[in-house]
């Protein structure tokens, strides 16, 4: 094929890019190409004129092109090539997911959380935390961000000696096992991945926490809602609920908790206030390949639906900058294990969690997505907190 059947878009975009074809011939689109694309099937000539991120990314994981240089250039040359190319498109009128039951969520989950413990061992801290880290400088470890995470949660929650504490969406134990050994705490987590559970549960009996620390396969559509929980904490779970669902994930937080009682959601938000997804195709490929099914509200949307429920949001913070550097580290620890990993998972899974961990923390540092801590507590009937005054108790 000669370079001239490329589209003729292509030569003036001035990116440091190498278009490489099956057949040996290539062209530079812009002076020290940082990112090469190789490439190999010929039906993907036209789409350059309009390449999506989704177009892209999926090729790339089913080996029809090939991503050459380090995963976070390839991310970003990737998304100036889109975005020189491509007008954002309007999804307002993207409709509402009704695709959340629980078999359906429960196959979600199993599906992105159950590939296999070792594999998450590669690039998460020891504690296996799956969550956005906490970084007062920016210079920490992964380990240290994350064990600041669970004091932020923890002090935010005014945890105490004896709160009973619902952990929901409670994944390796990690978080549990912290605000019961540091808080003495006693907690109730739940989880849909039997992965998960069964390495949690290990490392609960392996510390001596079975009298302190509960786990449980449980949807929390089941949860008890006599209000016996003190506290209840959900940090990267909402995610998985569905814009339609999140009327009832509320109102069961609502009905868990006490009078009086804390309740902090801490996940993924988006940017957009209608709640649509990323464009440029990014959305579509996290749905398609990586979290099916997921949906972000944006902050308002989740903030109305817990005031709604009957709960009072009194605290909120954005952790988007820490969300972004958290994924870097996740990726960078990843790139530097391929070769365990590529003996862990199939090739395929392998390429779509290089694109994702760099993906994302891209996608958190240009802002196109967000992570909200949102505090809120169930008033008494004479419509009194108990809360302090101020914050400055969280930050002693």
């Amino acid at each position: 094929m000669m370079l001239t059947q490329l589209p003729s878009v292509l030569q003036n975009l001035h990116l440091p890019l190498r278009l490489k074809l099956w057949d040996g011939h290539q062209m530079d689109l812009g002076p020290d190409p940082s990112v090469t694309i190789v490439v190999k099937d010929p039906r993907l000539v036209s789409d350059f004129t309009h390449p999506s991120l989704d177009l892209l990314g999926s090729a790339f994981v089913e080996g029809r092109l090939e991503l050459e240089g380090s995963i976070t250039e390839v991310v970003r040359v990737c998304d100036e090539l889109t975005h020189a190319l491509v007008e954002e498109e309007d999804e307002s009128d993207t409709p509402v997911r009704t695709r959340h039951d629980k078999d359906t969520d429960a196959a979600s989950i199993s599906y992105h959380y159950d590939l296999s413990n070792e594999f998450y061992q590669l690039w998460l801290d020891k504690e296996m935390v799956y969550s956005c880290a906490y970084f007062k400088t920016g210079n920490e470890s992964l380990e240290q961000a994350q064990q600041d995470k669970f004091h932020h949660l923890c002090r935010k929650l005014r945890l105490k000696p004896g709160d009973y504490l619902l952990d929901v969406g409670c994944g390796w134990g990690g978080l549990a096992r912290f605000a019961a050994r540091e808080y003495g705490a006693k907690v109730f987590g739940i989880t849909l991945s039997r992965e998960q559970l069964a390495l949690a549960r290990e490392r609960v009996a392996a510390e001596g926490l079975d009298d302190q620390v509960e786990l449980q396969l449980l949807d929390y559509r089941d949860l008890p809602q006599d209000g016996r929980f003190d506290k209840v904490v959900s940090v990267g779970m909402f995610e998985h609920v569905g814009h339609a669902n999140l009327p009832l994930y509320t109102q069961r937080l609502f009905g868990a908790v006490k009078e009086g009682g804390l309740v902090m959601n801490h996940g993924i938000t988006a940017r957009h206030t209608d709640g649509r997804p990323v464009g440029r195709g990014a959305g579509e490929f996290i749905d398609r390949y990586v979290f099916p099914n997921g949906e972000l509200p944006h902050m308002a949307m989740i903030s109305a639906h817990i005031s709604e429920a009957g709960l009072e949001v009194v605290d909120v913070e954005s952790l988007r900058p820490h969300y972004a550097k958290t994924l870097e580290h996740w990726s960078a620890r990843l790139e530097t294990h391929l070769s365990e990993a590529a003996a862990m998972v199939p090739e395929h899974t392998l390429r779509i969690w290089r694109l994702y961990l760099a993906g994302c923390s891209y996608a958190f540092a240009r802002g196109w997505i967000n992570l909200h801590q949102i505090l809120a507590v169930k008033p008494f009937a004479d419509g009194g907190t108990g809360l302090p005054l101020t914050r400055e108790d969280v930050y002693r």
